[in-house]
């Protein structure tokens, strides 16, 4: 099936590269009052996200002052 080979001209690849389109594409179109303001939310609302779980999570990440003495029950301490 992949045995057969034809002769196929690639002229027009070898002209694809030196062509150039006179062309221009259209300019952007400018972002609204509203969609900058939404990406603004959206980028304070990922950074309010990010800061909170790192607040959060903080005490649990520091070492418990309470591991170095022994623990007692306190129904130890009633005998």
């Amino acid at each position: 099936m992949f045995g057969r080979r034809e002769p196929v001209p690639f002229a027009f690849v070898a002209e694809a590269d030196r062509f150039r389109s006179n062309v221009t594409p259209p300019p952007r179109e400018r972002s609204s009052v509203g969609q900058m303001a939404g990406r603004w939310l959206l980028g304070l609302t990922i950074v309010a996200g990010l800061v909170g779980s790192l607040v959060i999570g903080t005490p649990a990440l520091t070492p418990d002052k309470t591991a170095d003495q022994p623990q007692q029950s306190q129904a130890s301490e009633s005998r």
